[in-house]
């Protein structure tokens, strides 16, 4: 008798511990990553999230005709791409467990979809610097917070050539 109820619980003990783990991570995906401000929005991400990802997901969200940015965090691994004119890609080179020093860029649209500008310096523990084109980026341990200054103007992004390069367009204002 004593053996069957050390087993229930001990069963008892671990359907528990599972519920607990399961609802922390629950309240870890719910945690808010924006609010909307005066001009726009402040974004605050979390480990691992996929901050290019974030920004276009709320773009979409919330149609945001066009809008700059900028940003700090810790960075698990950002990835700078370095444009090279005479084949027309980037060359990437990622960096793991770095500071965002800066993070700056501009939200536009291209063919229907948000396009993302972004460039930024990220150092490490030594304190070296790193920086350019950004073409990926996850937070590290803590957080990066990223406030966004939405424009009333719709802008969009071409490719131009002979540089191969997603251009921002202007309309042309009218005198």
């Amino acid at each position: 008798m004593i053996r069957l109820v050390k087993k229930t619980t001990a069963l008892l003990f671990l359907c528990l511990a599972t519920s607990l783990v399961q609802a922390q991570e629950k309240n870890k995906d719910s945690k808010c990553r924006y609010i909307k401000t005066a001009s726009g929005y402040l974004m605050v991400l979390r480990e691992n999230d996929n901050v290019l990802a974030a920004i276009e997901n709320l773009v979409k969200e919330q149609q945001i005709p066009s809008a700059n940015f900028t940003g700090i965090g810790f960075a698990r691994e950002v990835t700078f791409g370095f444009y090279d004119f005479s084949q027309k890609k980037f060359n990437p080179k990622t960096f793991s467990k770095v500071e965002m020093g800066s993070l700056t860029g501009s939200i536009a649209w291209s063919d229907g979809k948000p396009s993302i500008h972004v460039h930024g310096v990220a150092t490490d523990d030594k304190f070296d610097a790193y920086g350019g084109h950004i073409l990926e980026l996850h937070v590290g341990t803590g957080s990066m917070e990223i406030y966004i200054t939405q424009h009333q103007e719709k802008l969009e992004r071409k490719i131009e050539q002979p540089l191969n390069a997603n251009v921002l367009q202007l309309p042309c204002a009218k005198l």
